[in-house]
C-alpha cells in the first residue's frame, strides 16, 4: 500500500477494537503516525502489534483530564496533530420508559461531551497543520431505530456538530466530516452491550439492505482514512453513510 500519509499524525478514540481498531491501523498502513486512544491498555497493545507507527495511550475519554492529557501526549510524541478520530461511543438498548438520569448523562459524556471537549483541545494544533476533524456517527442517527433513543439521538448530535464546525472551523483550514456506518460485524454486538434478541435484530436487516449484508470495521475505515488525505481536501460538513445502502431504503 502506498505511504500516502507519510508524516502525518492521526489521533483514534475508541481504538482498542472494531472500526477504532481498523482505523489505527489503516493509518499506520498509509504511513501515518498513529496515536491510539482506549480505555483497555491490552486491547490497544493488541491494536498497536506489527504495527511500530501505533502508539498506544491508556485514557477514559469522558476523564476530564483526558482531552489535555491527549493531545499533549500527541505533541509530545509525534510534533503536530493532522486527522483527530472520534471513534469511541456507547452502545447500549435504552427502551422508553427504563431510562434514568445518570445512564442520559452516560451516553451524553461518551458519545457527545467527549467529542466536543478533545476537539476543542485539539484546534490549535489542527489549525497549524491545516488538519481534519472526523466523526464516527451512525446511521441509527438518520432514521429512527426502536430501543436505541438514546444511542441514535447522541449520534445525530454528532452530525449536527459536523456541519455546525465545518462552518466554524473553515477559516482556520480545518475541515470536519462524519463517517456514518450502517449494521457493521464488531465486538461492540458481542460485549453485553445489546441482549440477543436485539443482535439478531440486527443481523436481519441484511436481508433489507440493497447490499444484503452486514459491513467490516475494515471497510468503514477506508472512508475514514480517505477524508484524511490531500486529494479530500475540498470535502467538509458531510455526512457519508457506510451502510450497505440503509439510509436509502
Amino acid at each position: 500500500m502506498s505511504l500516502t500519509l507519510a508524516g502525518k499524525t492521526a489521533v483514534v478514540t475508541g481504538a482498542g477494537s472494531g472500526i477504532g481498531r481498523a482505523t489505527a491501523q489503516a493509518f499506520a498502513d498509509r504511513g501515518a503516525n498513529v496515536l491510539a486512544v482506549g480505555r483497555c491498555r491490552e486491547k490497544l497493545s493488541a491494536t498497536a502489534q506489527g504495527r511500530p507507527a501505533i502508539i498506544p495511550l491508556a485514557a477514559d475519554v469522558t476523564d476530564k483530564a483526558s482531552p489535555d492529557k491527549v493531545i499533549d501526549t500527541a505533541l509530545e510524541t509525534f510534533g503536530g496533530i493532522n486527522a483527530l478520530v472520534h471513534g469511541a461511543g456507547m452502545l447500549r438498548r435504552t427502551p422508553l420508559g427504563t431510562i434514568s438520569a445518570d445512564e442520559f448523562d452516560r451516553f451524553m459524556a461518551v458519545n457527545l461531551r467527549a467529542p466536543l471537549l478533545l476537539t476543542q483541545a485539539a484546534l490549535q494544533p489542527l489549525a497549524r497543520s491545516g488538519g481534519t476533524i472526523i466523526n464516527i456517527s451512525a446511521s441509527f442517527g438518520q432514521r429512527g431505530w426502536p430501543e436505541l433513543s438514546l444511542y441514535g439521538a447522541t449520534k445525530a448530535g454528532l452530525d449536527f456538530f459536523t456541519r455546525a464546525w465545518a462552518g466554524e472551523l473553515a477559516d482556520y483550514g480545518i475541515r470536519v466530516v462524519s463517517v456514518a456506518p450502517g449494521p457493521i460485524e464488531t465486538p461492540i454486538l458481542e460485549n453485553n452491550a445489546l441482549d440477543d434478541y436485539a443482535v439478531a435484530a440486527i443481523h436481519r436487516l441484511q436481508e433489507l439492505l440493497p447490499l444484503s449484508r452486514v459491513g467490516t470495521a475494515e471497510e468503514v475505515a477506508w472512508w475514514i482514512v480517505n477524508f484524511a488525505e490531500s486529494f479530500a481536501a475540498y470535502t467538509t460538513g458531510v455526512v457519508l453513510p457506510v451502510d450497505g445502502g440503509y439510509s436509502a431504503v
